[in-house]
């Protein structure tokens, strides 16, 4: 059975899980009402992607 001969030491352990992480979400600006939203999702408040309505949003 393998088993390790040393402890992993905290460094190495945070070396490893360095890419362990959520990536940082992006955010643009909708280039219709201005609101904040995913790039390549339709936003969320005008209910418009790529300058076409989509899903008409009532309020």
């Amino acid at each position: 059975m393998a088993v390790p001969k040393r402890k992993t030491t905290p460094s190495k352990r945070g070396m490893r899980r360095s890419h362990d992480s959520l990536p940082i979400e992006s955010y643009q600006e909708c280039p219709n009402c201005g609101e904040l939203k995913r790039p390549h999702n339709l936003c969320g408040s005008c209910g418009h992607y790529n300058g076409r309505e989509i899903v008409s949003v009532e309020g």
